[in-house]
């Protein structure tokens, strides 16, 4: 790797990790420009930073454990008090502006591959990658890059360029609602409602980040309560997402949309949350400390996208591939922004919407939840979830037109 710190120096990366959510959220909730850039774009780009200058490695089991174990658990923590019957509603309107999102990503892969495809070789088979990728997440780009046999190295600086595309693209998603352009056009009721509560609890030089996430009362039942409840949903999730996909392993098209989707662990532990939640909607409410911990949890998650984002390796292996993958997120944030405008959807549910397509459920959530758009972190859960599902079929799509 090449780094400064090797990749099973495991204590020091998680310290790094911790480290630099920690001073993320201090800033975030010290300073107004850091609070406008949010703290998990913030975490973010501290790892990028670490590892471009060949600090840190962009490789690490540490890092395969934070997408396998704190990710999980974060999910159920943030989900204590989503009462289905609050975010029914909700959910439904962002379906729908994720399926128009998600046309935005095909016709551009259509777009930019007519533009590069002189350029880049065999352009075809890494359509499909992008386009899997792009409306549902890494999942699909595996599947896909194995389907069209794509060879390693190329796979690979895909793979880089779609992190550092990611990074870039999550700081331009959360800058969205501020700028004038888009308060002037797109209703903002999510952020109205937080610069009112901002107003209405007002103190001198403090942020939004540090009034919205003031001292509460806590106990060690609480956190008792929030940590085996957590482990618990993921255990039942992930055990019964495994026998689901054993039995569901043909190659038909129904064992395919019933093993990809229920067979995935995340719906689950959405589902799991979402029942308990709304059944026991009252004791859930009594629980102190789910939504700082989940939270905390989710800035780790951010500090580890930035690592693997070598832009030094882009440059060197194929800088036209980050061309060929901008190209494609431009345009869905272009063809999002106009039917989300024509449809009368907000900038909020947009955003989310984009970002469930490029990012998966995973970083929609977590852009919710940095936010503080706490009534979109289940939408963008299930929507993103859904991505996995028909992120292969917009991919073989794609590809079935190309070849």
């Amino acid at each position: 790797m090449n780094s400064l710190i090797s990749p099973d120096s495991t204590w020091i990366l998680w310290a790094i990790l911790a480290g630099s959510a920690a001073l993320a959220i201090i800033l975030e909730q010290k300073y107004q420009w850091a609070n406008k850039v949010t703290g998990c774009i913030l975490a973010l780009f501290f790892m990028l930073i670490l590892a471009n200058l060949k600090i840190i490695p962009t490789e690490s089991p540490v890092y395969d454990n934070v997408w396998d174990y704190v990710v999980p658990l974060a999910v159920p923590m943030l989900l204590f008090q989503a009462d289905i019957k609050k975010i029914w509603k909700g959910s439904g309107r962002v379906l729908i502006i994720y399926l128009i999102s998600g046309l935005g990503t095909i016709i551009g892969g259509f777009i930019a591959f007519f533009i590069l495809k002189s350029f880049i070789p065999k352009l075809a088979d890494l359509v499909p990658m992008f386009v899997g990728t792009y409306t549902g997440g890494s999942v699909n780009f595996v599947a896909m890059s194995t389907m069209y046999n794509v060879p390693g190295q190329t796979t690979s600086a895909a793979l880089v360029a779609d992190n550092l595309l990611m990074a870039l693209y999550f700081f331009t998603l959360a800058s969205l609602p501020a700028m004038a352009f888009i308060k002037k056009f797109y209703k903002r009721p999510y952020e109205e409602n937080l610069e009112k509560m901002s107003e209405s609890q007002k103190s001198e030089n403090e942020t939004m980040a540090a009034q919205y996430w003031g001292a509460k009362e806590i106990s060690l039942k609480d956190i008792a309560i929030t940590v085996a409840l957590a482990f618990i949903i993921v255990a039942i999730s992930d055990k019964l997402a495994g026998i689901i996909q054993e039995v569901f392993s043909g190659d038909d098209a129904f064992s395919k949309i019933i093993g990809g989707f229920f067979g995935n662990k995340y719906l689950l532990i959405t589902t799991f949350t979402m029942i308990i939640s709304s059944v026991f909607s009252k004791q859930m409410s009594k629980i102190k400390g789910s939504q700082e911990i989940g939270t905390f949890l989710i800035y780790l998650f951010f500090a580890v996208i930035g690592a693997p984002a070598s832009i030094m390796l882009i440059l060197k292996e194929s800088p036209l591939l980050l061309v060929f993958a901008l190209l494609i997120v431009i345009i869905n944030l272009i063809w999002s922004l106009i039917w989300g405008k024509i449809l009368k959807f907000s900038i909020e549910e947009i955003i989310i919407a984009s970002n469930a397509n490029v990012g998966g459920p995973t970083t929609a959530a977590a852009m919710a939840v940095s936010k503080g758009w706490q009534e979109l972190i289940v939408p963008a859960l299930l929507v993103g979830t859904l991505g996995y599902v028909i992120g292969n079929y917009f991919g073989i799509l794609s590809g079935l037109i190309l070849h």
